[in-house]
């Protein structure tokens, strides 16, 4: 937990830093702040976190039903890859967000509330208790249907309001 914590500080600060550059380079006249930070922005879209949920949520799926030793090889290979890249571009996103409102003193308060990020906390909080839900049987089985429900609404839900 202590790894992902740092890391996700880590990124949001060198996130931030790169769209505070953009952003000067942009504020004195050069073209290539407002490249650098539109290319900051097209990364950090909350709507990425959907397909990222399928996958993980798949992945948990696969480890709820196959034996130990090839449910820790999807863990190493697929849901920890996973779940890192969530960390890395909810940073991401936070980092930008931190450096708009800190040059622009823009309202960043609606991008914040994004529904979407609600996908970022159900990954996370299914890593972080992966192994208790591994342990229980009926939990598993349970857990299982709930997995393969996430994995098709994420998939084929439109998520549109």
């Amino acid at each position: 937990m202590s790894k992902a914590l740092t890391s996700f500080a880590l990124v949001a600060i060198l996130t931030a830093l790169l769209m505070a550059l953009s952003l000067a380079v942009a504020r004195h006249g050069y073209p290539y702040g407002a490249i650098g930070a539109k290319r900051l922005d097209d990364v950090a879209d909350a709507g990425t976190f959907i397909p990222l949920a399928a996958v993980y949520f798949f992945s948990a799926l696969l480890m709820m039903i196959l034996p130990i030793r090839a449910a820790g090889v999807v863990l190493t290979n697929a849901a920890d890859a996973v779940f890192w890249t969530v960390i890395v571009l909810f940073a991401a996103i936070i980092g930008c967000l931190a450096a708009r409102w800190a040059f622009d003193r823009s309202n960043i308060l609606p991008a914040l509330l994004n529904w979407r990020f609600l996908f970022v906390a159900a990954v996370v909080g299914c890593h972080l208790f992966m192994n208790e839900l591994r342990r229980n049987i009926l939990l598993r089985s349970l857990v299982f249907v709930v997995f393969a429900a996430a994995t098709l609404a994420c998939l084929f839900w439109s998520f549109t309001i």
